[in-house]
């Protein structure tokens, strides 16, 4: 069984920056991952430092593997929650293997005994925001970097609407921002019309602290625009746990056959809105309803029109087959809490 081994080189150090800066830097925005502040800002040195440490628990092979999807959006916290959850573990004294294969599954990580036998299964899940955000974002900021060329102070944002709004297309946004400049360089002092172009109407931004007045801009003499987050809505841990209870399934015969506990480790990408007091309250329930909605200041929709049951929320029902949930943060350095949840079996134990 093949287990931790170390990996001969250091991956995301400064050759690693340069190199990333070179491939990626003069790309438009909407072109680049969202991750390229993480994989070049020096005030994220110390989240490469800890990676490029957790890579060096795994064979070359797997390193590469992980290396090779960490700066990618959609799998960006996923490397992170898994490589954390290893970490955690490694932390109170176990052995682990990454990825070992049992009867044709692999778990992320299993918990060796003194003969390399298995005596802990530990599956890691990332809770991820709805599919096409990622790009909805990055072509939003793509907006957002053209218009902060504009020479003129002032912040702006979308006006409210009754839907969702797509960003336009990289060609269409060139337009928008040309159109803006035109706008808004026509007036010697901006005062706060609307300005429109391509269906999307801008509104300039009053400070209510200085009763009204124009916005003033944070880059200066350059406009600003605040996109849509593209995360507006209400928060739930109900996927979350729903792709736990699949996780257990998935695992259940190989924990049943190996006579070894099943632990799922969770952890939830920033832009879901889920926090471990969202799962707590999922978790324990609660005697009224309770919900919470994340938005954005350049948020113009919030949320669509959704049924609320009135009643007590039901404590989640924990799989009999799990023995244990982990939590793990999403601030550096992302520690893993264990447990959150214990099965009433391992709480009686």
């Amino acid at each position: 069984m093949t287990t931790e081994t170390s990996a001969p080189e250091r991956r995301f150090g400064p050759a690693f920056v340069a190199a990333h800066q070179r491939r990626f830097g003069a790309r438009p925005p909407e072109l680049r991952q969202l991750t390229y502040e993480q994989a070049v800002a020096d005030e994220y040195a110390p989240w490469r430092d800890w990676l490029d440490e957790q890579l060096m628990q795994l064979t070359p092979a797997q390193a590469a593997a992980a290396a090779g999807r960490v700066w990618l959006d959609e799998s960006f916290w996923t490397v992170i929650f898994e490589l954390a959850t290893g970490a955690a573990l490694r932390a109170r004294g176990l052995r682990v293997a990454y990825e070992a294969q049992f009867d044709g599954l692999a778990p992320d990580w299993t918990v060796l005994g003194e003969r390399d036998e298995p005596v802990c299964f530990v599956e890691v899940h990332t809770d991820m925001p709805a599919p096409g955000t990622f790009a909805q974002m990055r072509a939003w900021h793509g907006l957002s970097q053209r218009i902060r060329r504009i020479p003129v102070p002032v912040v702006l944002m979308l006006a409210p609407s009754d839907r969702p709004l797509d960003p336009p297309d990289a060609g269409t946004a060139k337009k928008i921002a040309q159109d803006l400049r035109r706008q808004l360089l026509r007036l010697a002092q901006p005062s706060r019309p609307e300005y429109h172009s391509h269906g999307y109407t801008f509104q300039v931004q009053g400070d209510p602290q200085r009763g009204g007045q124009v916005m003033d801009s944070p880059f200066g003499m350059y406009a600003c625009f605040e996109p849509p987050s593209c995360t507006a809505g209400l928060v739930s841990a109900t996927r979350l746990l729903a792709n736990v209870e699949e996780k257990v399934a998935k695992y259940r015969a190989l924990s049943r056959e190996r006579e070894v506990p099943l632990v799922v480790a969770v952890g939830s990408h920033k832009f879901t809105g889920v926090t471990l007091d969202t799962l707590d309250k999922a978790l324990t329930g609660a005697e009224a309803p309770h919900f919470e909605i994340q938005f954005g200041a350049g948020d113009t929709f919030l949320v669509a029109p959704t049924t609320i049951e009135w009643g007590p929320i039901e404590p989640w029902p924990m799989p009999p087959d799990l023995t244990a949930l982990m939590w793990v943060d999403t601030r550096f350095p992302f520690a893993a809490s264990l447990p959150i949840a214990l099965s009433p079996a391992a709480a009686d134990d």
